[in-house]
């Protein structure tokens, strides 16, 4: 029997409550290990793949950010949340097409990958009909400077996917808010070398817009070294909520 998204087995929330409990310990020990205020770090549940009561019991628990990277998982996700009567701030976290702007608005809240100039109009264009306050944008870096995993590249002058023209196009918009960076370490780097550079960018951002200030660096794997190098945020997910179900 599936779940409904009110109606959570105790057991699961048990396992929930033990995952959250594991992950805010490791995120606390790394901003003590930082010289950091633990209140400096969001920790966003990525639930991608897991159901909707899932996100129901983490709101219960004290849960307040909520990361998906497919919208057409995560469009009726937030509506069957929403309709449990629970309201989390939903982070769209993957690759987006420019196509699926006008839904991605409608939900989330902070969108966290925006690597092109064209991507960015597309956004502004639906929030500026879609939404009734300015949609959080992070720019999605590409640290190794290789655009096919997606991110904006640093030092380039390309006019759509350089890292200036796009953090320049974002914060020139009238429905979008430039609030900072996101990243994922290159495939091959060790997490150090990755989140180094991603703060030597970052530095580089802020001294043109200095209101980008979040950094949205980190996984279950890497949180505590995205802490040190200053992650605002870090996206945890087989961490808080167990091995992944098998996409279908």
């Amino acid at each position: 029997m599936v779940d409904s998204p009110s109606t959570v087995r105790p057991d699961r929330r048990a396992e929930l409550a033990a995952g959250l409990a594991r992950v805010r310990s490791r995120i606390a020990d790394a901003c003590a290990a930082a010289d950091r205020d633990r209140a400096e770090v969001t920790m966003i549940a990525v639930t991608k793949t897991y159901p909707a009561s899932d996100v129901v019991a983490l709101a219960g628990l004290g849960v307040a950010d909520v990361g998906e990277n497919r919208d057409q998982e995560a469009a009726g996700k937030a509506a069957e949340v929403a309709a449990a009567g629970v309201s989390p701030r939903w982070h769209f976290v993957g690759q987006l097409q420019r196509n699926k702007a006008r839904s991605v608005v409608r939900y989330a809240d902070v969108v966290h990958s925006v690597d092109s100039v064209r991507l960015a109009r597309a956004l502004d264009a639906a929030s500026a009909s879609g939404r009734d306050r300015p949609l959080d944008v992070l720019v999605q870096v590409s640290i190794d400077g290789d655009p096919a995993r997606g991110g904006a590249v640093p030092d380039s002058a390309d006019p759509d996917t350089g890292l200036g023209p796009v953090t320049d196009a974002v914060a020139g918009t009238a429905a979008l808010r430039l609030t900072g960076l996101m990243a994922v370490a290159p495939l091959g780097w060790e997490p150090e070398r990755a989140f180094a550079r991603l703060a030597e960018i970052a530095t580089a951002v802020r001294a043109v817009h200095p209101a980008a200030t979040a950094l949205s660096a980190g996984m279950s794997g890497d949180l505590e070294v995205a802490i040190r190098f200053g992650a605002t945020h870090v996206r945890v997910g087989s961490a808080l909520l167990g091995m992944r179900p098998t996409l279908r």
